[in-house]
């Protein structure tokens, strides 16, 4: 009898689905299992396809391709439809996957089987609804867990708590290759030591591991007779884990297997085609996730290691200084932008470990961009400063320097891309940065600006103020340009603060509202420690507080943050630690050739004032420095020079405010009339200030006005006695009458004071 009527005798038909030729051959009983004419026949693809119900079809297409990319059996279930959609029979195929180049020819039998009766359990799971739900269920759940691991800790801890429908395995491995080398990455559900004899073997080891990453499929041992069988060598060490099926799955990513993974069960396990599809879908799963996993520790230790090559350490105290500083990566990616902060001793003033305590310089920038390129520029621009600043330059001209260097590395990235980029990648670059020279036995700060955020002093009483220093272009820029110094002197118990954009404007604020939001963390830190401030201020900017306080930009991009703080250490005597008395001071200089920066020197009263506590006495200030500072440029040749100071307790404080310049003509009264459009400044004195004077100083003279702030109970403090270096000029209930009308407009030396009210 042949083989064709044996199977026709117990209703079981043939089939050859080649895939090359996209056509299906059937014998008679396999074509009336389809609902077809009972008689041979060779078919398309789709039109066999269109007797499968859609579901199972493509549960056919996901064990067809498992059994040729493991070169086992497919064995499915279908339901076969009729030409109006209803099941007319549920039928099993079993057939042979043979590959031809990159095709294959499917070769096997198809038999009808009884579908459960209403109210039973059906007799394959593969084929009821709730399988395929909680199969689907639980990828979905595996997908997204592992897309969530960040590192391969967490990508191994979820692959542990995986509870796989019906299978849940009791121990897992996951093996990775390195070289020849099979190593374990990690493992579940074995006692530490365990692992002891798989941590590191030979790739050519008679291990299922092993052999699946040489081999790149599946292994399947559902009996231990079947391990003992397949792998004698290592079946010893495996044999003692009380384990009865294995399942080891290679891990392939692009075509290539990174290593491999093995599921163990204590309970039998037969590995239908339903369960080893489940099981290579969450290898398939791991294996991306093991790989971003590692390319994202990649970038971490990369970036880490370009910190660390490109932030400088603080290196040996400074005799009478503190230093702290922080570099906080915030704005994504690499972890690893432009931001930098230096500190660099300087030639000719000893050195920094000397007793002598030399100078050195503090230096923070941001180069444009937050990539692997504004790193290198980074690095490149440092290197660059610190040389110019080891040869001795001046502030100035150490970013003259900088700015010609850094125009000149980028300006040829303006010509085309060889590689067809585009020039949008290889457009120039600018640089902001602040340069500041520190002598530590006065105290003295010289300081340049190229385009960065002015430096913050925070006096001995704790009131944080913005320095405002002359600047110029970012460096890169152009080829040559100047930066003006400024020069500060720290005082005792002072402490100066740099830092770049990030630190003010992270967390979607502008110049204006960072401020406002650092400014009380500044103003409320006690205590003497440096290293404690400058936690405080990047917690309040990028620490779980911080979400508190969104500014108004909340679309801004986060930032970077570098920060440098500089403090001079108080004074010490044989007593302890000196008590400064509660001062605040600012000063500016208004050249006669910008008279803009008169703006700036109200501004900077009104920050010097920001806690007083009567705002109108802060507007009377402001209108009486610019009148006197106008009055300067108006009618003399020389330049302005502005020194305010507020001294005492809150509540009770005198503010000093002088205006002095080169001139020796001393300012007159006048009657304005009331179309005049200046002579008002005496009045204004008379009425706003509680004192005033004019004092002559060499070949020029001081103008002055002192107010006190109100106390708390809305009193007065009484006006303090003078100081014997502050000559106030004639005093009294009115004083002498002014003198005839003079070049100043409406200052005069008459009335030089009024007691306090």
């Amino acid at each position: 009898m042949r083989t064709e009527d044996v199977l026709a005798a117990i209703a079981t038909g043939l089939w050859r689905w080649d895939n090359g030729s996209g056509t299906v051959t059937l014998d008679a009983e396999a074509a009336r299992l389809l609902g077809l004419p009972a008689e041979p026949a060779t078919l398309t693809e789709s039109a066999v396809r269109s007797r499968f119900h859609p579901v199972d079809w493509n549960e056919v297409d996901g064990i067809v391709n498992l059994a040729v990319a493991e070169g086992t059996l497919a064995e499915v279930r279908l339901r076969i439809m009729d030409e109006h959609g209803h099941v007319l029979r549920t039928v099993r195929s079993r057939s042979k996957p043979i590959i031809r180049g990159g095709d294959y020819l499917l070769i096997g039998t198809i038999q009808e089987v009884a579908e459960p009766q209403p109210g039973t359990t059906a007799a394959h799971p593969s084929i009821t609804g709730d399988w395929r739900r909680s199969r689907e269920a639980f990828l979905l759940d595996a997908g997204r867990a592992l897309a969530e691991a960040r590192s391969t800790s967490e990508v191994l801890r979820v692959a542990a708590s995986l509870s796989m429908p019906g299978f849940s395995p009791d121990g897992l491995a996951v093996f990775g290759v390195a070289g020849e080398r099979l190593t374990i990455i990690g493992h579940h559900g074995h006692n530490p030591g365990d692992d002891g004899p798989f941590t590191d073997m030979a790739l050519d080891t008679d291990y299922p591991a092993a052999d699946v990453v040489r081999n790149g499929r599946a292994i399947y041992l559902p009996t231990p007779q079947e391990y003992r069988r397949r792998f004698p060598a290592t079946w010893p060490l495996a044999q003692r884990f009380d384990r009865h099926s294995w399942a080891f799955v290679p891990l392939i990513v692009a075509g290539r297997t990174i290593g491999a993974w093995m599921a163990a069960f204590k309970h039998p396990v037969a590995f239908t085609p339903d369960e080893r599809s489940v099981l290579t879908t969450v290898a398939r799963m791991l294996a991306q996730a093991l790989a971003r996993a590692g390319e994202a520790e990649s970038e971490r230790e990369l970036s880490l290691g370009l910190q660390r090559a490109m932030m400088p350490t603080l290196g040996p105290e400074i005799p009478g200084m503190t230093v702290a500083a922080r570099y906080v990566p915030t704005g994504g990616g690499l972890q690893v932008g432009g931001d930098w902060y230096d500190m660099i001793p300087l030639p000719g003033g000893g050195s920094r470990t000397d007793g002598d305590g030399g100078r050195f310089a503090l230096v923070i920038g941001d180069v444009q961009g937050h990539d692997v390129r504004a790193a290198g520029l980074m690095g490149q621009l440092r290197i660059a400063l610190r040389a110019y600043a080891s040869e001795g330059h001046s502030p100035d001209a150490v970013l003259s320097r900088a700015s010609r260097f850094l125009y000149g590395i980028t300006e040829s990235y303006g010509v085309p891309d060889p590689y067809g980029d585009g020039y949008e990648d290889y457009a120039p670059r600018f640089a902001t940065c602040l340069y500041i020279e520190v002598d530590p036995a006065t105290g003295t700060l010289d300081i340049a600006r190229a385009g960065h955020p002015d430096p913050v002093i925070r006096t001995a009483d704790g009131t944080a103020l913005i320095r405002s220093t002359a600047g110029g272009l970012p460096l890169g820029i152009e080829a040559d340009s100047d930066y003006p110094t400024t020069r500060l002197v720290l005082d005792p118990a002072e402490t100066i603060m740099i830092c770049t954009d990030g630190l003010i404007e992270t967390g979607g604020h502008d110049m204006a509202s960072g401020w406002t939001r650092l400014r009380p963390v500044l103003e409320k830190h006690t205590g003497d420690s440096l290293e404690q401030l400058a936690d405080e201020l990047v917690q309040a900017v990028h620490g779980p507080s911080s979400h508190h306080t969104t500014g108004p930009l909340v679309d801004r991009r986060e930032d970077d943050i570098a920060l440098l703080l500089l403090r001079r250490n108080a004074v010490t005597g044989r007593a302890g630690p000196a008590s400064p008395a509660p001062v605040r001071r600012t000063a500016l200089t208004v050249a006669q050739a910008e008279p803009e920066q008169i703006a700036g020197a109200r501004r900077q009263l009104r920050e010097l004032l920001h806690d007083w506590a009567d705002d109108e006495q802060v507007d009377s200030a402001v209108l009486m420095i610019s009148e006197m500072i106008t009055n300067v440029l108006v009618h003399t040749d020389g330049d302005a020079l502005l020194v305010a100071e507020a001294r005492g307790p809150l509540g009770t404080r005198r503010l000093r405010v002088e205006v002095a310049d080169a001139s020796d003509e001393l300012p007159h009264r006048r009657r304005p009339g009331e179309m005049a459009s200046s002579g008002r400044g005496l009045i204004l004195m008379e009425m706003l200030a509680d004192a005033w004077g004019v004092d002559p100083r060499g070949d020029g003279k001081s103008i002055w006005f002192e107010l006190y702030e109100t106390g708390a109970e809305g009193s007065l403090p009484s006006a303090p006695e003078p100081a014997a270096a502050e000559p106030t000029g004639p005093t009294g209930p009115t004083g002498p009458t002014g003198p005839t009308e003079g070049p100043y407009g409406g200052l005069s030396d008459g009335p030089a004071g009024r007691p306090a009210r």
